[in-house]
This record gives structure tokens, sequence and C-alpha cells, in this order.
């Protein structure tokens, strides 16, 4: 006589089916339903990927160069490629001033056409043509107006939002591996091993690192990878005690300790046994350590020991406008998409907050 229970009656039999279809665990797709289930942090995620797939083509929305000209039935690229100026019947060999009138004429009078981007604006474009003194108000032209300098506002917001996303993105990954690396080790062999690293963790996080951030861009100008590294070195310890704790929990089960007698070795242990398990709370923190990776390069800039000077940044935007109080629209813009992004990024990590918690359960 079969006792066995038959569990099929107490699943909703289309769900069933597709669970048997798909390729993706039961337990994932509980998570992916749980981060649904949360609406704010779902239509975020969208909202967040929308906003910075837009970014990467920034060049193409935002540039001083065209996206096509036809000149003598020829086709030209510039906005992917540099050509002179006598590739159009100019006298110079250096590149071609696509803004001049005297090169817009010497297309135009060849039957040919100039197709611009959106936004006839890079981030470093300085209007020459402004009406009235710069910083200027927001026009037909510049639609956010410019900065002190001449420059789009929304070229700047454009480009310094791709930036700074990326620089996040880059600092996050790199930090999440080494502190998940750190934690590891430290959890999965304890004792000496432990200790030492506790001690050492203790004294590096004494280290004021904004102070060490001074002091080394008053030497040298930092650049985009020389900020990366020298926030990395404090950053990576974020994850650390997470994985750690997790790794010393683990560590004693008795799946690992039959995976020991049976010689598996510790680094398999380590990466294929107990990673996964540490692996939640890891994924649950980096929404947040993101942003808070942009929120130090941000804060940074506005104190101008950031990016070099002239790259395109919220937070100098942001110190434009407190040096310009009589143009809110750069403190205003600055702040929405700052305060926009931020927001999006925390909605995001509440939703996978609720994604990975075991308690939660999609109805």
């Amino acid at each position: 006589m079969d006792n066995s229970v038959d569990q099929t009656p107490f699943l909703d039999q289309p769900k069933l089916k597709q669970l048997k279809k798909s390729r993706i665990s039961p337990i994932n797709q509980r998570r992916w339903q749980n981060f649904k289930a949360n609406r704010r942090g779902y239509w975020s995620l969208w909202i967040f990927l929308f906003l910075f797939f837009l970014t990467l083509f920034s060049e193409v929305i935002a540039n001083d160069r065209p996206l096509l000209v036809v000149y003598e039935g020829q086709y030209f690229t510039p906005v992917f490629a540099t050509y002179p100026e006598t590739t159009f019947g100019g006298e110079f060999e250096t590149e071609a001033d696509y803004r001049d009138p005297f090169v817009i004429d010497l297309i135009e009078n060849s039957n040919g056409f100039i197709i611009w981007p959106i936004i006839r604006y890079r981030y470093d474009t300085i209007n020459l043509d402004l009406p009235v003194p710069a910083p200027a108000p927001p026009s037909a032209n510049n639609w956010l107006g410019t900065d002190d300098q001449g420059r789009d506002v929304v070229a700047r917001l454009l480009y310094g939002f791709r930036i700074s996303v990326l620089f996040g993105l880059v600092l996050t990954i790199i930090s999440s591996v080494i502190g998940v690396i750190a934690g590891a080790i430290q959890g999965y062999f304890g004792g000496w091993t432990d200790l030492i690293f506790q001690r050492v963790i203790e004294v590096w996080t004494s280290v004021p690192s904004l102070y060490l951030l001074i002091i080394i861009a008053s030497i040298i100008e930092p650049s985009f990878w020389i900020l990366l590294f020298i926030l990395l070195l404090f950053s990576w310890v974020a994850l650390v005690g997470v994985v750690r704790a997790e790794f010393l929990r683990g560590r004693n089960f008795e799946y690992i300790n039959a995976a020991r007698a049976m010689g598996v070795s510790n680094a398999k242990i380590m990466f294929k046994h107990l990673l996964p398990n540490a692996m939640v709370a890891t994924l649950t923190f980096m929404p947040f350590i993101l942003n808070g990776s942009i929120g130090t390069l941000t804060s940074l800039d506005f104190l101008g020991f950031g990016l070099p000077p002239g790259s395109a940044s919220l937070g100098e935007l942001l110190a434009q406008g407190k040096a310009n109080l009589q143009a809110p629209w750069l403190g205003i813009s600055g702040f929405i998409v700052i305060a926009t992004m931020l927001s999006l990024l925390v909605f995001i990590g509440e939703a996978v907050r609720d994604a990975l918690d075991p308690r939660k359960t999609f109805q």
C-alpha cells in the first residue's frame, strides 16, 4: 500500500505546469514573485534601468557634433569619427567646428544637410551665444539653463548621472568581491585567522578616509580610477562582517563536516556550499552599498576633492548652485536628479530585502 501523499492538489495546476517548464528553481521563483509584490521597488527598478540605459547613449542625445552630415552625396558621422574641416571644403586641417556658421554654409551650399542630436551641447560645450551673462536661465536652446561657465545643464545632468552610476557600480562590485572573500576566509577558518583579521579591520576602519582623500588630492589630481582605488581601500569592509557571520554559523553544519570527511577542498566547501547561504545577505546590502558609493562621489565632488575639474559631476553642479543663489535652476536640477536616483536605489534595495526574506511568502 502506497502511503505517500500527493502534494499536487495543494498547488494551483497552471502554476505547477509553469513551474515544471521553467528552468528557474522554485525558491528563486518565489523570490521573484516577492520582489514583484513590492510594487514600489519593482517599478523603481524599471525606472532606474530606463534612466541608466538612456544615459548610456548620452553622446547621441547631447553632443556638439552632428549625428549625420551629408556632403556632396557622401555620408559622415561626426559623433563617431573625427573629420578635418578640409573634408567639407574648408581651409584648416583641424577638426571641423560644426557649430561655426562658415562650416554650416559649406555643407548646405553643397546640397547637403546636418542632423543634430536632440541637445546640441556636450557636458563641456560652452555656449558662446548666450543673450545674458552665465549662468543663463532656462530657454529654448538650454532647457534647464547653463552653469556659471556657460555649459548646458541638461547635458551635464545626463553625463553626470551616467558617470555617477558607473562609478558606484564598479566600486560596489569590486569592494563586494573583496569583502566576500575576506569575510569567507575569516568565518571559515576562525581561530587566529579570524582574530588577526578582525584587529586589522578595526585599525583600518579607524583611518579617517576623508582626510586621506584631501591629502592625496592636494598632491595629485584625482582621476576616475585614482578616486576609485582610494575609496576601494576603505569600502571593501562593508560586507566582511555579514559574510563572516554566515560562515561562522555554517562552517560546523553536518553537511559541511561530511564534505570535509569526504576530502572536499576548503575552497570548494567555501565557495560552493557556504557562499550561496551568505549571498542572500550580501545581495540584500548591495543596493544600499551602491547608494552609499554614489553619495560619497557626490559629496567629494561637492567639496572639490572628487573628479577632475570640468568633469560631468552632479556634486559639482550642486556646488555651483550653492555659489550662485541667483540661479536656482542649478541647485534645484542637481537636487532633483540626485534625490530621484538615490530614492530609486533605496526602493530597489527594500524590494530585494523582501524578496530574499525567507519569512515572506507570495500569495
